[in-house]
């Protein structure tokens, strides 16, 4: 019989350290799963995938009434009245976006910077808002007298 290079050692147990505990099957199992050569792949196709929309273009008839509920709104000091404002959030990373709601009081109305500012600091630019609904009926009483 030949005698091979490590039949000295063969049959001993194997090395066991002192300061470390063993790894575990899964872990030491993982150390030789296949890698991703297309690292970011799936991301990119999660993302060509989703859909965004195009920004409705409002007609003068529905803008006239976003004004007056948002002059109503200042003019009455009626901030404190909570609303559902439906705006247009542009997308970040391609065109379009989506119509969002946001359910909350109204701190502020800044024609100059053109924002409605929330009462939990979130600002939507007044171009993008679609609607504004409330169940205040003082704000709504001072709309239909107006028209």
């Amino acid at each position: 019989m030949k005698k091979g290079t490590y039949d000295d050692i063969i049959h001993l147990p194997a090395h066991q350290s002192k300061k470390h505990p063993p790894m575990s099957l899964s872990n030491r199992a993982a150390q030789f799963a296949p890698f991703s050569a297309l690292v970011g792949h799936k991301d990119v196709i999660k993302e060509a995938a989703r859909i965004t929309g195009e920004k409705i273009e409002l007609e003068e008839d529905a803008i006239t009434v976003l004004n007056e509920k948002l002059t109503v709104i200042q003019r009455e000091h009626l901030k404190g009245s909570e609303v559902i404002i439906t705006y247009f959030a542009p997308d970040e990373k391609k065109s379009g976006g989506a119509y969002r709601s946001k359910k909350g009081v109204i701190k502020k109305v800044d024609q100059v910077e053109g924002n409605m500012v929330m009462k939990d600091g979130t600002y939507i630019p007044l171009e993008d808002i679609f609607g504004i609904e409330t169940k205040d009926s003082r704000i709504m009483k001072d709309i239909k007298e107006s028209s």
